[in-house]
């Protein structure tokens, strides 16, 4: 219910520490943005758009019952490498650390992949590949290389392919296999890195608004073993488990939030429609009609 946040970890668990969320001011976002300060953590939420994230700012401070407890917005787009610098120095001037970095943000469109312009592709993977470095590598420079610090990385349930999203599906695991690669070469410096992947029912009212329509995601409930839609709350959950002394010693892994929909099914609803475009190969000889086999 709105205005109404809790968690399953005790309160108080990250007090004192401090958090950068992008794309916190919505869907799942803003959900880990919540339970991250009901958990007594500082965070800075970053967006592109300044005046929907300072909306949903407000709304949030409304909720906190900790004065101590500080909420910062800062305006960014992770495609651009001076705001993500930025970003970082100015999140650690503010809270004096950066303890947390949740990649959340970034955005995909429907459509099928001989239909992508170059540009729609290079926007897509820039934000969700791209920006996702941007902010690790600014986070591990300015901070973390020296003090150590816990990164999550959103993904997405693109591991049967994305059929309809190939260019998130191809930049999302970019991500997961960057998530790999800095757990091991930045475990000398005490950072732990893992992602999160979300199955394509987590539905918010962002997501619906984004997609039209909330048909798409009732329309995959058959093909999830769990047999319902999942919450935002659900994601936050793994995100700070991840983040918090009980996963210690989790690095390098993604975290499924699906209801096992990755095992069962691919990741949206995709018919292949009959055809005969596919012939099979007769391995015949052309000359005496005997098999080369």
């Amino acid at each position: 219910m709105a205005g109404v946040v809790s968690s399953v970890f005790r309160p108080g668990l990250f007090a004192g520490k401090s958090a950068i969320v992008t794309g916190g001011g919505t869907g799942i976002g803003k959900a880990i943005t919540q339970e991250l300060l009901y958990l007594g953590c500082n965070v800075m939420v970053a967006a592109r758009k300044l005046d929907r994230l300072e909306a949903a700012a407000d709304e949030m401070r409304s909720q906190l019952k900790d004065e101590k407890v500080r909420l910062e917005v800062a305006e960014c787009n992770i495609r651009k490498e001076d705001q993500v610098k930025n970003l970082i120095k100015t999140t650690v001037d503010k809270f004096g650390s950066l303890d947390y970095l949740v990649n959340n943000a970034g955005g995909q469109f429907m459509n099928t992949a001989g239909e992508f312009s170059l540009k729609g592709w290079n926007a897509v993977v820039e934000t969700n590949l791209t920006g996702t470095f941007l902010c690790c590598r600014e986070a591990h420079n300015q901070w973390m290389s020296k003090n150590g610090g816990v990164i999550v990385n959103i993904i997405a349930n693109m591991f049967n392919g994305w059929p309809g999203m190939s260019h998130s599906g191809a930049a999302r695991a970019g991500v997961d296999n960057l998530t790999k690669s800095l757990s091991v070469e930045w475990a000398p410096a005490g950072i732990r890195i893992n992602s999160v992947a979300p199955g394509s029912t987590i539905f918010s009212d962002t997501a619906a608004q984004n997609y039209g329509s909330d048909t798409i995601f009732k329309a995959q409930i058959p093909r999830v073993p769990a047999k319902r839609l999942g919450t935002t709350e659900e994601v936050s959950a793994a995100v700070c488990f991840l983040l918090s002394p009980a996963a210690a010693f989790i690095s390098g892994e993604t975290v499924r939030v699906d209801g096992a929909q990755s095992l069962y099914s691919t990741s949206i609803v995709w018919e292949v429609p009959d055809h005969d475009k596919i012939p099979p190969y007769t391995w015949k000889d052309d000359k005496d009609g005997k098999s080369k086999l």
